[in-house]
């Protein structure tokens, strides 16, 4: 009775968007045209829009640009919609608001099965995430692992670029992640789904790099047996990313000027001018400043690089990320290992806190694949980690037991935490790494705590 009194509930039109009205998450339904016919009142709230304002209405006039940005499955007269399509989207309020929403993309069909429109359910997230920052509980952010608050700091950043479309320069040590940063900007901002195009300006030899960066014609050089499309051309409607741009010849710094002033270029041997839409990330392990002072770096071109800049911190500048990079390292190795659970020792971890790490996360990761290799089993100890790390443990000094931290206290904390030395750490107000230290010279506290 009460089923069937249900189903003639949702057959009644008003009663069925009092429902749809009252969902948590945002619904926008339009046709194949892209001609708005449903708009709910959480896609009003998220959106800014009120739904008098965009229903019948083409969803890119409506709204001013594609919805979904550089993700949109009706760009160019394109209609083709998966069955179901779930995607990030950053989306700009009419108040000019950036919002980060979660997208589930479906088809609908008639009662004969033929595809008539799309249906979209989007979740705003934006006040999840921003808390998570601003507590420190994020972990990580679109493939970049860290907690530390230089991490979240960056993390911030990429956010707060979201709705923007200048150029980013990015700046660290070798091995610190400077592309995976870069794909991040690319990931939060409107031109996500549009291609992310790297190329190392340090790797490719003098006379190829501008036929990489902009293309060729064919016969414009010996070899040149056909036309060939650069790297910027590649990148059209989305963002190209300069990898060691401090290795740019004088030559290619006033060509590269050029198209950041027009837009422009000109393939090598053509004639014709081409434009691209193209979003310039920049990054280098150089400082780019001192190679404008040395007269290395052209000035102008460094001002235009360098519209927002990254600073990426090195590993020793934020080692209590390392346990958690370890412990990513090893689920991935885990993975590899189909099944085998590999431990790390809290001596070999302290020993790994307080070593430089030159190469930073990169190198982290290579002695990790090399310590189990050679533990040839499932725990690493200090002796199974690369020569450089048990060399620079049999030549530095023992540290005495952090006057921060007593035997009670440490005890008492893990205990309140269920054994959980990140939170043990915060309870007692210092970083993981001076816990780590601790407990490697008084491994009795957490026996003792555990009975």
């Amino acid at each position: 009775m009460l089923e069937k009194k249900f189903k003639r509930l949702l057959t009644n039109e008003k009663n069925l968007i009092r429902i749809l009205d009252n969902l948590k998450e945002g619904i926008i339904a339009h046709d194949l045209n892209r001609r708005i016919f449903f708009f709910n009142r959480e896609a009003e709230r998220i959106t800014g829009y009120n739904r008098s304002e965009v229903l019948n209405n083409d969803c890119h006039d409506a709204f001013g640009e594609p919805f979904c940005g550089e993700r949109c499955l009706f760009q160019e007269g394109s209609t083709f919609v998966p069955n179901k399509a779930e995607y990030p989207v950053n989306v700009v309020t009419k108040d000019g608001e950036i919002r980060n929403v979660e997208m589930s993309v479906s088809k609908m069909r008639d009662e004969a099965g033929d595809v008539f429109g799309v249906l979209a359910f989007i979740k705003d997230v934006t006040d999840i995430v921003q808390c998570r920052l601003r507590t420190g509980e994020l972990t990580g952010y679109s493939n970049i692992i860290g907690r530390d608050r230089k991490m979240l700091q960056v993390f911030q950043q990429i956010r707060d670029l979201a709705g923007y479309d200048y150029p980013v320069h990015i700046s660290g040590e070798t091995g610190t992640g400077k592309e995976l940063v870069a794909e991040a900007v690319h990931a939060a901002s409107r031109r996500a789904g549009a291609p992310f195009v790297p190329i190392n300006c340090g790797a490719l030899p003098e006379g190829l790099i501008e036929s990489e960066l902009f293309g060729h014609v064919k016969g414009a050089f010996t070899g040149a047996i056909r036309d060939k499309k650069g790297r910027f051309g590649l990148a059209d409607n989305g963002t190209i990313l300069l990898d060691e741009v401090a290795e740019l010849s004088k030559e290619m710094q006033v060509k590269l000027l050029r198209f950041l002033q027009t837009g422009k270029f000109e393939k090598v041997g053509g004639e014709q001018t081409v434009s691209v839409n193209v979003r310039i990330i920049s990054a280098t392990n150089s400082d780019l400043k001192k190679e404008v002072k040395n007269k290395n770096f052209r000035e102008d071109l460094f001002y235009r690089l360098n519209v927002i800049p990254i600073h990426i911190p090195s590993l020793r500048e934020r080692k209590n990320d390392i346990p958690l990079l370890v412990d990513y390292f090893l689920k991935q190795f885990n993975g590899e290992r189909e099944g085998k659970n590999i431990l790390v020792s809290s001596e070999a971890i302290s020993l790994m806190i307080d070593y430089a790490w030159p190469g930073n996360i990169r190198q982290l990761q290579n002695a990790l694949q090399y310590a189990i290799v050679k533990s040839s089993g499932n725990y690493i100890r200090p002796e199974d980690l690369p020569m450089e790390l048990s060399e620079f443990r049999t030549i530095k000094h023992r540290r005495g037991p952090s006057k921060k931290l007593d035997f009670e206290s440490v005890q008492d904390a893990l205990e309140k935490t269920s054994q959980n030395k990140a939170k043990a750490a915060r309870l007692l107000g210092v970083g993981r790494a001076t816990l780590y230290r601790f407990l490697n010279d008084y491994p009795d506290v957490i026996s003792e705590s555990l009975e």
